[in-house]
């Protein structure tokens, strides 16, 4: 599986990136079994987060066995400093380990929930804080929704952060604008040497009223053919990897689409974005 440097963390990240939501609400035979998978594909970043059901107690065996395998991310929730540090702990405590290679301030969707993290008493003082104790390397930020791009822009023009994660799929690109910002964050990842993961690259649309069929939070795509056109799109653009979905039956699709990824130039890319009309926007 392709490589890629993860910004000025120096980490080559497999495109692939493991997201640990799969484990939302699973045994842990089953997380057991899904486990073995990843270290046969050599996926080498995980993405894990306090919400994510039971995530962390099911990683927890693993990565006091081979978290050295892994380069490791968390996240929280929480808005102010006192909660975000305890939850911080927490983290360390359930996932088994001395140290994260990168913690992010989580689901961060407006300029508000950025107020609150950024201000005197919030979250990121606390990150700060543990990164100078030794308990993580970097710091990242993430979040979901037609805001993002702008949310971003202005975060990193408060902190230095030294990831983003936020959504890319062909059906958002359809909107010109939010095509336009999220370029433009992307251009300053790189200019900035900023790691850059991206979500949502499978969602089809919302739920709705749809029987919920898969573990996601979104409809996605369950076609390998519509799966490979996700993961090819989402990595054509200038961006580390791709975080797997949270279901464990789209996890091997997925992994597999990274594997046999090949970049989309810019006419096909055009040509998959007209076809959007057919499909609902995740956001809108």
């Amino acid at each position: 599986m392709e490589k890629r440097r993860f910004g000025r963390t120096g980490h080559e990240s497999t495109v692939a990136i493991f997201g640990a939501a799969t484990f939302f609400d699973v045994t842990q035979e089953e997380a057991d079994q899904v486990m073995e998978y990843i270290l046969s594909t050599d996926i080498n970043h995980i993405d894990v987060a306090p919400g994510y059901g039971k995530a962390e107690t099911r990683l927890g065996p693993w990565l006091a066995e081979e978290g050295d395998r892994f380069f490791i991310g968390c996240k929280t929730q929480e808005r102010t400093k006192e909660a975000a540090a305890a939850e911080l702990r927490r983290s360390l405590d359930k996932l088994q380990i001395d140290k994260f290679d990168l913690f992010q301030l989580h689901a961060v969707t407006n300029m508000e929930e950025l107020d609150q993290v950024t201000a005197p008493g919030g979250a990121l003082e606390a990150i700060i804080e543990a990164k100078e104790e030794g308990l993580l390397e970097y710091i990242g930020i993430t979040g979901h929704g037609l805001e993002v791009p702008d949310v971003f822009l202005e975060a990193l023009g408060r902190f230095d952060f030294d990831s983003v994660l936020f959504p890319i799929n062909f059906i958002l690109y359809e909107n010109s604008t939010y095509r336009e910002k999220a370029e433009t964050l992307l251009q300053v990842c790189q200019e900035r040497d900023i790691g850059s993961m991206i979500n949502k690259h499978i969602a089809k649309g919302p739920w709705g009223d749809k029987d919920q069929t898969h573990t996601t939070w979104y409809l996605p795509f369950t076609e390998a053919e519509w799966i490979q056109k996700g993961v090819n799109f989402a990595l054509s653009q200038p961006v580390t990897g791709i975080c797997t979905p949270g279901d464990i039956n789209l996890l091997p699709i997925v992994v597999e689409a990274c594997q046999q990824y090949q970049p989309m130039d810019l006419d096909h890319q055009v040509e998959l974005i007209s076809q959007t009309p057919q499909f609902q926007p995740l956001f809108e």
